[in-house]
C-alpha cells in the first residue's frame, strides 16, 4: 500500500482572493414556488384498518384477528355466523391502508391508496379491498377505500417447501381507490397574513425574500420573522389570496448559498462536496503498512535406517513488511477541497482513504465545513 503525503501550503479562506470570493456569493435565481412553501397548505397522512376478500389460498389462515373482522363485517351486513363456526379464511387477509389526503381537498375527489398485509398472507395479488375508512390523527374519518387491488409482486412455493418471491408479493396499490368524505380547514382560507416557509432555511435568503415581495407589490407588505419565516399582509377575500399567492409564487431571486458541507457515506466511499468548502493550512499524512503473513507445513523425516526416528510435521511461518515510498501533491494558495480530492484520486487513493483524510482535517480544524457522515 501507499504512503500518501500531502502538503497544503494554502492561504484559503481568509487569504482567497476578493474575486473568487464574490464569484461564489450568487446563485442562480430561483422561483419563490422552489424555495419556499405556504404554511397551512399541506397534506395530511391517512390510514386505516381493512380486510381484503378473494385471494387464491394465500391469506391469514385462520389468523385469530383476521377471523374476527370477518365475523364483524358479515355482521355489518345482516349475516351472523354461528358462535361455533370458525370460518376457514386462506382467501382474506387483514390489511393496513395508508392514503395521503391532499390540502384543499373537496368531499367526492379520489386517492391513491396503499394496501399491505398486516398478518400471515403471502401474497396479495387478486384481492379485492373491502370498504375501510381512513382516519387522522385526530381520529376523524376523512375518507373510505375499496377496490380491486393492483400487485407488482409474485411468489412461488414447491411442495418441499422451497420458495422464490419476485418484488413484494404482500403490498399493493389501488389508484383512485378511496374517496375524500370531509375536507380539513387550512389557515390560508381565512388569515389576514400569508406565511411563507423556507426549504432550506437562511436569514439572508429570507430577508432577500421580504424585499423581492415588496418590490413586487411597490409597498412593505412582507417582513422575514426569523431565518425559515416571511410574512405577508393578505386582506381582502379569498380570490384575492389565491391571486396573490400565484404572483408571489412566479416571483425570482438569488438564494444565499447553502452552508459549506462535505456528506460522507461511510459504507460506500461515496462524498459529495459543496462548492464553498475551505481547508486551512495543514499537512496530512496518510499511509498504510501493508503485512503479509503465510504458514507452510513442511515434513521431517528420519535419515534412512535410523533407529528410533519418527516422520514428523512442522510449521514454518514467512511474515513479510513493505511500504510503499512516500508521494506529495503541492497546492496554490486559494486551493479548493475539490482539488485536493482530484489530487488524492491521482495518487490512487482508494474512497475510504479520501473519507480518513476528511476526518483527519476536520478534527484538526483545518476543514471549513461541517462533515456529516451518513
Amino acid at each position: 500500500m501507499r504512503l500518501i503525503l500531502i502538503l497544503l501550503a494554502l492561504g484559503l479562506w481568509f487569504g482567497a482572493p476578493q474575486a473568487m470570493m464574490a464569484a461564489h456569493a450568487q446563485t442562480a435565481p430561483e422561483r419563490i414556488r422552489d424555495l419556499a412553501r405556504f404554511q397551512g397548505v399541506r397534506g395530511n397522512s391517512l390510514v386505516g384498518y381493512g380486510l381484503v376478500v378473494g385471494l387464491p389460498g394465500s391469506g391469514d389462515d385462520n389468523l385469530a384477528f383476521t377471523v374476527q373482522s370477518m365475523r364483524s363485517a358479515a355482521s355489518a351486513l345482516g349475516v351472523q355466523l354461528p358462535p361455533g363456526v370458525n370460518p376457514a379464511l386462506k382467501n382474506a387477509a387483514a390489511v393496513m391502508i395508508t392514503a395521503e389526503l391532499p390540502p384543499f381537498a373537496k368531499p367526492g375527489q379520489k386517492l391513491d391508496v396503499t394496501i399491505s398485509a398486516l398478518g400471515k398472507a403471502k401474497s396479495l395479488r387478486g384481492g379485492t379491498l373491502l370498504l375501510a375508512p381512513l382516519k387522522g390523527a385526530d381520529g376523524e374519518t376523512y375518507a373510505l377505500a375499496q377496490g380491486n387491488l393492483s400487485v407488482g409482486g409474485f411468489g412461488a412455493e414447491g411442495a418441499d417447501g422451497s420458495r422464490i418471491v419476485v418484488n413484494t408479493p404482500t403490498s399493493g396499490r389501488i389508484p383512485g381507490g378511496a374517496m375524500v368524505e370531509r375536507g380539513v380547514p387550512s389557515p390560508f382560507e381565512t388569515a389576514d397574513q400569508l406565511r411563507l416557509d423556507l426549504v432550506s432555511p437562511s436569514f439572508e435568503t429570507a430577508q432577500a425574500m421580504a424585499n423581492r415581495i415588496n418590490i413586487e407589490l411597490g409597498r412593505s407588505a412582507a417582513r422575514a420573522l426569523d431565518s425559515v419565516s416571511v410574512e405577508i399582509e393578505a386582506a381582502g377575500t379569498p380570490t384575492d389570496r389565491v391571486a396573490l399567492a400565484a404572483r408571489i409564487e412566479a416571483l425570482s431571486l438569488s438564494p444565499a448559498p447553502p452552508p459549506a458541507r462535505v456528506v460522507v457515506n461511510a459504507r460506500t466511499g461515496t462524498v459529495v462536496i459543496s462548492g464553498d468548502v475551505r481547508v486551512r493550512p495543514a499537512v496530512v499524512a496518510h499511509g498504510n503498512l501493508t503485512l503479509a503473513v503465510s504458514e507452510n507445513w513442511q515434513v521431517s523425516q528420519p535419515a534412512p535406517f535410523a533407529r528410533g526416528g519418527e516422520t514428523a510435521i512442522t510449521p514454518q511461518s514467512d511474515v513479510r513488511a513493505g511500504q510503499a515510498p512516500a508521494r506529495m501533491a503541492m497546492f496554490a494558495p486559494g486551493a479548493r477541497l475539490s482539488d485536493i480530492v482530484n489530487a488524492v484520486n491521482a495518487l490512487g487513493a482508494a474512497p475510504g482513504d479520501l473519507v480518513a483524510i476528511l476526518e483527519a482535517l476536520k478534527e484538526a480544524g483545518a476543514l471549513r465545513a461541517e462533515l456529516v457522515v451518513i
